[in-house]
């Protein structure tokens, strides 16, 4: 990675996707997670201490070491025990039916493989268990989803590679997963082509 991304992209990925306004949202998607917990793109760790008391661990899957840098208050603090276990959510390192639950918030927007990072999560993730997803992308409104195609190139070059367009309930149809539950939605104070939200849970297909 260049500098941009290595070192600068870390920190303005914290302050935008770090905002007060999420915390809800944040803690409405934790909701669901129990057991053991494989969070794809921990970042900055803007989701601890929002999970529920019956999830007794965290791995947590990030590229970036100034993110995992930034998160070390949170990750020492947290009263569930958290550990990176992998940098790349499109090749996991883990066995298949690992983990009861997994998490993502505002990471597969990014994610240049997306299919192959679906698949790999249905794969690690136990039967029945729970994909909780808070994510931005697609918008239902014509309008709106013509600029974010205008907007999109942009976005991906100063975002770290992050869509606008991206239809996460049908990618997540598409690749492994039935979308169990959905709230879609723009998200207050956000312009729209950026604050079109998909707030869901889905578990892996049984194939």
């Amino acid at each position: 990675m260049g500098f941009y991304d290595d070192r600068v992209l870390p920190h303005v990925i914290d302050l935008t996707c770090g905002s007060s306004m999420l915390d809800p949202l944040r803690a409405r998607t934790c909701t669901g997670l129990s057991g053991e917990v494989l969070e794809i793109g921990f970042g900055s760790g803007r989701n601890v201490g929002r999970y529920p008391d019956a999830v007794s661990r965290v791995v947590a899957v990030e590229p970036s070491d100034v993110a995992w840098q930034m998160a070390g208050s949170r990750v020492a603090g947290s009263p569930v025990p958290i550990e990176r276990g992998g940098l790349d959510g499109q090749r996991l390192p883990f066995g298949d039916d690992t983990f009861d639950a997994a998490l993502s918030t505002f990471t597969l927007c990014t994610i240049a493989d997306l299919p192959a990072a679906l698949h790999e999560l249905a794969r690690v993730l136990r039967p029945g268990a729970s994909f909780c997803f808070l994510e931005h992308g697609h918008a239902p409104d014509t309008a709106v989803q013509r600029w974010q195609r205008r907007l999109e190139p942009i976005q991906k070059r100063i975002a770290g590679g992050c869509h606008l367009t991206r239809d996460i309930p049908k990618l997540l149809a598409d690749n492994g997963f039935t979308v169990t539950g959905i709230d879609q939605f723009y998200q207050r104070g956000v312009p729209r082509p950026y604050g079109a939200l998909s707030l869901g849970t889905a578990t892996p297909t049984d194939i």
